[in-house]
């Protein structure tokens, strides 16, 4: 498969940027690559368009940006909470029978970075890698729910409602009382807003800041969810939530399980 010759580019300008060059000027740049000014300042353009690199306004010198450290970032939560939480998801999964996800926020939609099949409930929707809306789905009500009101209020400014069945919420007022609720209750139900005939139930994992870095779910066939087995799962998935929040550096006696 032939190399993207523009994309080849641009990640060469990043990895230029060390402890010995925390910043650069296009022509450093233009001769440790040998390529002319034009094509560097097109370069750079793009990667500053995309908060990859930063230009001093005063020297015109390029340093990194700070989207680099949000995606390390982003990275290294996920990686940590994964191997963390695996155990206790598998356990959780094994308990009742059914499928059990880790999600974590990235921008305004959710990625789901685990999954443990349940070979009695197959949910063909989900897989890792995969992103879900924030408002019908049970792990994104959580994430957004325990974000702080600046937060949340970027995370919904201009935010599509999109309707995925017709059952999905399609207006910020019914998220917003949606998330009251989510916050009284401890956990999340998407009822067959995202995907027809499953249902979910999520519930928020803490880190040892107190935020709320991940959401774990389980999802089922519709009919498998109904009146006491809800509030069954409902109860161990508190308790997984708190297991691996505790993993995690999370004072136990802030839970409400």
């Amino acid at each position: 498969m032939p190399i993207i010759q523009s994309v080849d580019r641009a990640f060469k300008i990043i990895d230029l940027f060390d402890d010995l060059n925390p910043e650069l000027k296009i022509s450093e740049i233009s001769t440790k690559l040998e390529l002319n000014k034009s094509t560097v300042h097109s370069l750079l353009k793009t990667l500053k368009e995309h908060d990859y690199v930063r230009q001093d306004p005063e020297t015109g010198k390029y340093s990194l940006g700070m989207k680099l450290v949000e995606r390390s970032n982003f990275l290294m939560n996920s990686i940590d909470v994964r191997s963390i939480a695996k155990p206790t998801l598998i356990e959780l999964s094994v308990d009742t029978g059914l499928a059990v996800h880790l999600v974590v926020l990235d921008g305004k939609t959710g990625v789901y970075i685990d999954k443990v099949e349940s070979p009695t409930a197959i949910i063909g929707y989900s897989r890792v890698g995969r992103r879900v809306p924030i408002h019908s789905s049970a792990v994104g009500k959580v994430l957004v729910a325990y974000q702080s009101h600046d937060v949340q209020q970027d995370l919904l400014a201009n935010y599509a409602y999109h309707q995925q069945t017709s059952n999905t919420i399609t207006t910020a007022d019914a998220f917003h009382a949606e998330l009251h609720r989510v916050q009284e209750n401890g956990y999340a139900m998407d009822a067959e807003e995202n995907e027809p005939g499953v249902t979910c139930l999520a519930v928020p994992v803490y880190d040892h800041d107190r935020n709320v870095t991940a959401a774990i779910s389980i999802s089922a066939p519709s009919t498998r969810l109904a009146g006491e087995e809800t509030e069954r799962i409902i109860a161990k998935l508190k308790r997984t939530g708190l297991t691996i929040s505790e993993k995690l550096g999370y004072p136990s006696t802030f839970m409400h399980v």
